[in-house]
């Protein structure tokens, strides 16, 4: 307590370490409660108000798994080379990069509408033909259904997708000026555009992180790294469960990190668990090396 022209001014410093002793930062924190004048309605009640509830939220713990940041550096590792399919031919790949940005909007979303379910040197494939035919909204506009559907086989769905592509680059032509929408809301009420699509074009078209781009690779990855409080089935369960404790920062990045890997060493079926740097702490790998049980 300290009395300093007539007032009395409480000081208390508390170390946010030992509130929580699992934080890693330590910060002194002070805080005066000392009325504001220019403000007879706050005084120190305010802050007292103020400062437990900080404190409160200081003790809610996040959730987050015990090795993730040792474990996302050597998936880094991994894919140093940038050696994967993903590398070459993936959707961030294959729009012409030489053509005007609202053209290479338009063919970011159509490269990643060609993609689902199908693998990425089929979808390449499929991208060159609708480029050499002119891929463009216009372009598009003119050309059949049936056409469509023949330039794009053998993607997955080829006849639903050769659908979806008209009536979408329809509805970008008389709602959105020739471009593409600029919000995951506007993308997702597009025909044949899901959220993994929507939050990937969104990063790729827009350079706006809106949320992770979580496809059959990393959805299979992140369940195996024990990286959700609870193991989901759904690709999009799993994208609300990544971003309750991801850092912001690494959203970006994971679904090309994640692809690659997937793609290179954690197989779908037969992962190369012996060739992974995470070998020793990732838990599909400790259960696939424990020995069976004689009968």
């Amino acid at each position: 307590m300290l009395i300093a022209g007539g007032k009395m001014i409480l000081r208390s410093t508390r170390t946010v370490s030992e509130i929580n002793a699992k934080r890693r930062r330590h910060l002194s924190v002070e805080v005066a409660l000392e009325p504001d004048l220019t403000n007879p309605g706050e005084g120190p009640g305010h802050f007292l108000e103020e400062t437990a509830e900080t404190t409160k939220q200081e003790k809610e713990t996040k959730w987050e798994p015990p090795q993730w940041l040792e474990q996302l550096e050597n998936i880094r590792e991994m894919r140093r080379e940038k050696d994967a399919p993903v590398d070459v031919v993936g959707a961030a790949e294959l729009a012409a990069k030489d053509s005007p940005p609202h053209v290479r909007r338009y063919q970011v979303l159509v490269s990643l509408m060609l993609s689902s379910q199908t693998k990425d040197h089929v979808t390449a494939g499929a991208m060159r033909r609708l480029q050499e035919h002119g891929l463009t909204i216009e372009n598009i506009l003119k050309t059949g259904e049936d056409t469509v559907a023949q330039l794009i086989y053998p993607v997955g769905f080829w006849k639903r997708k050769a659908d979806f592509i008209k009536r979408t680059t329809g509805v970008l032509a008389t709602a959105y000026a020739g471009d593409i929408p600029s919000t995951v809301e506007g993308l997702v009420a597009l025909p044949g555009v899901g959220p993994k699509m929507a939050h990937l074009v969104m990063d790729i078209a827009w350079s706006t992180i809106s949320g992770i781009g979580v496809d059959t690779h990393v959805h299979r990855i992140v369940n195996r790294l024990g990286w959700l409080p609870r193991e989901t089935q759904k690709p999009e369960d799993t994208r609300k469960a990544l971003e309750e404790w991801l850092p912001r920062s690494e959203w970006s990045d994971l679904n090309w990190l994640l692809v690659g890997f997937g793609q290179k060493v954690c197989l779908p079926v037969g992962p190369r668990c012996g060739q992974c740097l995470n070998k020793k702490t990732c838990p599909a790998s400790l259960v696939r090396k424990r020995p069976h049980p004689h009968p």
